[in-house]
């Protein structure tokens, strides 16, 4: 039999041998986690998640059922999403799927909705809708396999999206409260990233709006692309009282039926965005935006773009 006193002095019970785990989250990532963690919207893309679109896209003949603009050619959409996941390839960018068991709901495309990434893992969404319900279950499961910390997810009647959040710059981020994340989802968020020390800015969502991320585009740690009318005066404030540069899209058009301002940034000043926006593709390259376009109107067409279709994993 071991006695107590023999007991009190194993590692077990904190004598010699003990190893306290006194390093922060953030610096195990890469070591016992896997590699992943954003603090910013514009430093070097290195991992995206996406879901390859399945029959799932054509499971009701009436697209506003399943909260999509029209119906969507199968096919044609996954020429289209399988060219988009090789331009973040040829990027240098890791690809990821989320690869669900059986036929996921049909939403399940827009991967940035269902998560939102931190400097210490992931912050996991919970849809607005009952349409989309449980699409949070697979990218879970899919975090997980790749060794990514979940950190928070999103509970009770609180509703969160993760394009409804950006990082301004590392001890700040952007909620837009709305549609798709209410009071009490942007609460349990926000308490999560003040946790780390992270300044929360909430702005409100213009009614007949979906995203913050539609009205706001971060493409260097000085130049933000908005969208005037619909994105707010308390974001542009806080954006030029941090130095940044506000620019406004320059046709919107393009903007409402081609998605020129659903792009993501590949890394300062160089993005990812829709083919077919002539006139928004010269104004960003008028700023020394360096532009990769794929084309994406059928994705379109279950609205939502290239943004929307992306959940950015990891950043330099």
């Amino acid at each position: 039999m071991t006695n107590n006193k023999d007991l009190f002095d194993t590692a077990a019970y904190g004598g010699a041998g003990w190893s306290p785990r006194i390093a922060h989250l953030s610096d195990e990532l890469g070591v016992l986690w896997g590699n992943c963690g954003i603090s910013d919207e514009w430093s070097r893309l290195k991992a995206v998640l996406l879901h390859r679109p399945g029959p799932e896209l054509t499971a009701s003949a009436d697209p506003n059922a399943i909260q999509m603009l029209a119906s969507v050619d199968l096919a044609k959409a996954q020429t289209q999403h399988d060219a988009l996941a090789q331009a973040y390839r040829d990027a240098g960018v890791t690809v990821h799927y989320v690869e669900p068991d059986g036929m996921p709901t049909p939403n399940q495309i827009f991967i940035a909705d269902l998560v939102f990434m931190t400097p210490e893992g992931a912050i996991l969404a919970r849809p607005a809708s009952t349409v989309r319900a449980g699409e949070e279950r697979w990218v879970a499961r899919r975090l997980a396999e790749l060794g990514i910390p979940i950190i928070r997810s999103v509970r009770g009647t609180g509703t969160f999206e993760g394009a409804d959040a950006a990082w301004i710059d590392s001890q700040s981020v952007m909620i837009g409260r709305g549609l798709r994340t209410n009071d009490e989802g942007a609460a349990q968020v926000s308490n999560t990233l003040i946790e780390m020390g992270v300044k929360i800015i909430q702005v409100d969502m213009p009614v007949g709006t979906m995203h913050l991320m539609g009205m706001l585009r971060i493409v260097d740690h000085d130049l933000a692309i908005a969208w005037p009318k619909r994105f707010v005066h308390r974001g542009v404030d806080h954006l030029k009282e941090n130095g940044f540069r506000v620019t406004y899209i320059p046709d919107e058009e393009e903007a409402i039926q081609g998605a020129a301002l659903n792009f993501v940034t590949l890394g300062p000043r160089k993005i990812l965005m829709v083919a077919g926006n002539p006139k928004t593709q010269a104004f960003y390259e008028g700023l020394g935006i360096a532009c990769t376009a794929v084309e994406v109107d059928e994705l379109v067409k279950a609205a939502g773009a290239i943004g929307c279709l992306s959940g950015v994993l990891e950043r330099d």
